[in-house]
């Protein structure tokens, strides 16, 4: 089921590895995952004090949960991005784009001040659409 990143001359482009929108035919099976961490599956932290081994933590959970609903990182068609330091835009952006392609989800990313552990520096929920 192809995904298609939605342009507009109207709208400035993307200064990080996401699109204003995405769409995708509604068929298939929607999967919403909830927020990962940078917990590992023995249960330890990844990276504290380290936000791109963090964010790198992140997406491998986010990769793993939609290959267990039966998909692929591609399936993915957008995210919501909460951080401890907007200033972490470009590391996690820099990270992001080593696992998502074009067409790339859209996404937003808020700075929130805690988390469920104070050693999170990010936290990524995800929906994917997989036929």
């Amino acid at each position: 089921m192809p995904k298609t990143q939605i342009k507009s001359p109207k709208l400035r482009q993307p200064n990080g590895v996401f699109s204003h929108a995405t769409a995708i035919e509604a068929k298939g099976r929607f999967v919403f995952i909830s927020g990962m961490t940078s917990r590992r599956p023995d249960g330890t932290i990844a990276g504290i004090g380290d936000v791109t081994e963090q964010t790198k933590q992140v997406c491998e959970n986010l990769k793993a949960a939609v290959e267990a609903a039966g998909g692929t990182l591609e399936d993915i068609c957008r995210v919501d991005v909460y951080v401890r330091n907007m200033e972490h835009f470009d590391a996690i952006h820099k990270v992001r784009a080593q696992y998502f392609r074009e067409p790339l989800p859209a996404s937003t990313m808020v700075e929130i001040n805690k988390m469920t552990s104070p050693d999170y520096l990010i936290e990524i929920n995800a929906i994917a659409v997989i036929a």
